[in-house]
């Protein structure tokens, strides 16, 4: 049955007319939707009641098509041309890590879905989807070296008492934010959570399954309020157990500190938990799924862990064209500026365009950040020469 319909109406349309109790989804942990769902999940509130079941909702990329190439499943020809994540035609690509180099060949050619590595980079074949006016701005697929817009999306939890408390000033998060516009990563969502398990779990349940990648800053140690991996495991619905490798790595490092017959510092999320291991760090990072723990407690730490993360041979972070920023100070009041940046939004949608001020007193600063250095500039002078010559001067915020 064929319904000419937008998905909601057509599901309304078909219930209507066959009343069905439930329906077999093909919705996945990582997909944008699956947030709060499991296996058995009644309809969101405003849409037809009925019960959603989802059979293959802890299914990874590389289950689906061994289920499908396995059983001779028939799919979508498209698969087979380098598709990995299919939308609709304005904002599907090829995915562009299953690129062939070939050059006898003018035409780019593809692998086959299947073929692709990295089950996360699967909706790396979808591009950002931009309003119609802005058809100078590059689109892609966020992959390096394709197109130089795209983005990923990254979260960061901080667990940590002190922060809420007021008694400490967080600065990890603002290098951390630094270093991930500085490879082309947009940063989403920050979060600072109590150190309890429940708080942790819950923050990493809703971000893990709306971003490509979840950073979680502090709770990591042998002290009592240090849940973090705890609270990664019952995000995920695994249980804590002893790492022998990581528990070595321990042994080596805190020697004769290292008593008792467990260390709770190696009950790791079971099954899920991968060792990042690179030489100038004294112990391997941890990954859980999408989730990596930075156990830094300073700036400097930060920037090693960060350095030797971009430098592992199969590093889970994609280098994508860069964010750039501008400038512009001015002691205008907010009021008389606020329509003119309104203006400028709806004209360049494709950059973020801020105003701040520390001090009442101090000037108004607007910032212009984007990955088109072009279009940033142009945007910048676009509100220059909105008001008399010497209204705006570029400062450094960098």
């Amino acid at each position: 049955m064929r319904l000419p319909l937008h998905f909601k109406s057509g599901l309304e349309a078909l219930l209507k007319e066959k009343p069905t109790k439930a329906i077999f989804l093909g919705t996945r942990i990582g997909d944008p939707n699956a947030v709060g769902q499991e296996q058995f999940s009644p309809s969101s509130i405003g849409w037809p009641p009925f019960m959603r079941v989802n059979p293959i909702l802890d299914w990874s990329y590389r289950d689906v098509w061994a289920f499908i190439l396995t059983c001779k499943v028939k799919y979508c020809s498209l698969y087979d041309q380098g598709y990995t994540s299919i939308g609709s035609i304005y904002d599907t690509v090829p995915n562009a890590l299953l690129s062939i180099a070939d050059s006898s060949n003018s035409k780019e050619s593809f692998k086959p879905a299947y073929m692709l590595s990295d089950g996360r980079l699967e909706r790396a074949g979808r591009v950002k989807k931009m309003p119609p006016k802005c058809d100078n701005v590059s689109l892609n697929n966020g992959v390096t070296g394709v197109t130089p817009s795209g983005f990923f999306t990254a979260s960061i939890i901080v667990v940590a008492d002190e922060i809420l408390f007021g008694t400490t000033e967080d600065k990890l998060v603002q290098a951390l934010c630094k270093k991930l516009y500085a490879i082309g990563w947009q940063v989403t969502h920050v979060a600072v959570v109590r150190n309890e398990i429940d708080s942790v779990a819950e923050e990493v349940e809703r971000r893990k399954s709306t971003n490509d990648m979840v950073f979680l800053l502090g709770g990591f140690g042998p002290m009592p309020s240090d849940v973090s991996s705890a609270g990664i495991a019952k995000a995920f619905g695994v249980r804590l157990a002893p790492d022998e490798e990581f528990e070595e790595y321990l042994r080596h490092l805190i020697g004769k500190h290292c008593v008792g017959d467990r260390n709770e510092m190696a009950l790791l999320p079971e099954g899920i938990t991968e060792l990042l291991h690179h030489e100038k760090l004294p112990l391997p990072l941890i990954k859980c799924g999408n989730v990596i723990i930075l156990a830094a407690t300073n700036v400097s730490e930060l920037g090693t862990q960060w350095d030797c993360l971009l430098e592992l041979p199969s590093t889970p972070l994609v280098r994508l064209t860069p964010f750039t920023s501008k400038y512009l100070s001015t002691m205008l009041s907010d009021v008389e500026i606020s329509q003119t940046i309104s203006k400028l939004c709806l004209e360049f949608p494709d950059i973020h365009i801020g105003c701040q001020r520390k001090f009442r007193v101090k000037p108004l600063v607007i910032s212009f950040v984007g990955k088109d250095k072009t279009r940033i500039e142009l945007a910048a002078e676009r509100l220059s020469n909105s008001f008399p010559t010497g209204t705006f001067s570029e400062v450094n915020c960098g």
